[in-house]
């Protein structure tokens, strides 16, 4: 297995319209329920997937690993790019790794705030 780069945080660019159509399905997913992140990935067949961080006394995944998840049983192969809306300073080291390890390296990552305002945009490796 090879070494991949860390993920660095730039400057977000302007978003395309998909993934503008990622930064609104995990606003709306996180507010449904009030969860502390929101997120949605697009796979390279062009589906999406979101959700929101689950967070029980039994049971904690991230709202990015639930996306990955629901990729991944869903038969997709790849992920294109991720959104993830967070109070948090940027990406948790497990979604990271969960990204590189089902998406790969060419994986764009978009991080914003609650209101879905973008911060950063990295690739996965």
């Amino acid at each position: 297995m090879t070494e991949q780069a860390p993920v660095t945080d730039e400057p977000a660019p302007e978003l395309s319209a998909e993934d503008a159509k990622l930064v609104t399905l995990a606003r709306a997913t996180r507010a449904r329920i009030n969860a502390a992140e929101g997120a949605a990935v697009r796979d390279t067949d062009g589906r999406t997937y979101a959700a929101a961080t689950v967070d029980l006394a039994s049971l904690h995944v991230s709202a990015l690993q639930v996306c990955v998840a629901m990729a991944l049983s869903s038969g997709s192969r790849g992920l294109e790019a991720a959104v993830l809306l967070t109070q948090a300073d940027g990406f948790s080291d497990a979604d990271r790794a969960a990204i590189r390890e089902f998406g790969g390296g060419d994986v764009v990552l978009h991080r914003g705030d609650w209101r879905g305002q973008i911060g950063t945009s990295a690739t996965a490796g």
